[in-house]
């Protein structure tokens, strides 16, 4: 079984900045894409960034220029610095990782969430 941790998130004012971090342990042999969603109550989860083991990156436009994703592979961690920070960021952010678990067998799994709420 694999296991995310993520940490980072809290309370921030507007334009504030937050960095989360999310490690993956466990019987991982290889993590193939990390990212990070976010979901407000009531709302469906979306897409904030994602990245590749190659370091490929794609982000959702509410982020772009603001959001910077980043891994080390050699520890298994996703980071996400969060700059210029605005109320509309307010969300419960989940880690995502996917890849092989030992043995060959695929994962795909879920961080607990953190909350980061940006707010006077």
């Amino acid at each position: 079984q694999v296991q995310l941790v993520e940490s980072g998130g809290g309370l921030v004012q507007p334009g504030g900045s937050l960095r989360l971090s999310c490690a993956a342990s466990g019987s991982v042999f290889s993590i193939n894409a990390m990212g990070w969603y976010r979901q407000a109550p009531g709302k469906q989860r979306e897409l904030v960034a994602v990245i590749t083991r190659g370091s490929l990156t794609n982000y959702a436009d509410s982020v772009k220029g603001r959001f910077t994703i980043s891994r080390d592979n050699a520890k298994n961690t996703v980071y996400l610095q969060m700059n210029s920070l605005k109320p509309e960021d307010t969300d419960v952010y989940y880690c995502n990782a996917n890849g092989w678990e030992r043995q060959s067998h695929w994962f795909d799994y879920w961080g607990q969430g953190t909350q980061v709420t940006v707010s006077s």
